[in-house]
């Protein structure tokens, strides 16, 4: 494994890393965020299901 180290510098190689997990991050989170379905931030009410819907008491 340090030959690895010897090849590739580890400060290039983490920052490089870290850059390309932020990328990976950004696009997911904002594809989520495009859906209907797991938009968190999206107003209440645009296609995010009910607590009534998900009740498991029977209505009286």
């Amino acid at each position: 494994m340090h030959r690895i180290w010897l090849v590739f510098d580890p400060r290039q190689a983490f920052v490089g890393l870290h850059l390309f997990l932020f990328a990976l991050a950004f696009v997911i989170h904002f594809t989520l965020l495009s859906t209907d379905r797991y938009n968190w931030m999206g107003q209440p009410g645009e296609g995010a299901p009910t607590a009534s819907a998900n009740s498991a008491l029977p209505n009286n």
